[in-house]
């Protein structure tokens, strides 16, 4: 089963989410629908105190065949609605769900690592339901 997370900038939740579930052996993606220049730092920072290193990784742009490739999508609560070309909403909407996490843009560390963790727990009830 194919996972896609999304979020606007993807450069925290989506990313960490994302990285979590292939460290779990899952086949993930992410995109945003504005994507930054680049990962969140304190969000790669406090990703790399679990052993994960996404500081090469580079957020990506939202398209149309991402999402007809996924099984599953998952938002994470920054209502991409506002700024989702209204075609790919209407393909997400068939088979996504909203966690609704808090962005950790602009948060400090320990913030950041709250929302790192809720992420684990949400990743790994995700693939206990998967299996």
């Amino acid at each position: 089963m194919k996972v896609l997370f999304v979020c606007i900038e993807n450069a925290g939740r989506s990313k960490m989410a994302e990285a979590f579930a292939r460290s779990m052996g899952m086949e993930a993606s992410s995109a945003g629908t504005v994507p930054s220049e680049h990962v969140n730092p304190v969000v790669a920072e406090a990703m790399k105190e679990v052993g994960i290193d996404i500081t090469g990784s580079r957020p990506s742009n939202l398209n149309e065949k991402m999402i007809e490739d996924a099984d599953r999508i998952i938002l994470m609560g920054c209502s991409v609605e506002s700024v989702c070309p209204a075609v790919l909403l209407g393909k997400m909407r068939k088979k996504s769900e909203d966690w609704n996490l808090e962005d950790p843009k602009n948060k400090p560390i320990e913030k950041v690592r709250e929302i790192r963790d809720e992420i684990l727990r949400k990743v790994k009830a995700l693939k206990n339901e998967i299996n």
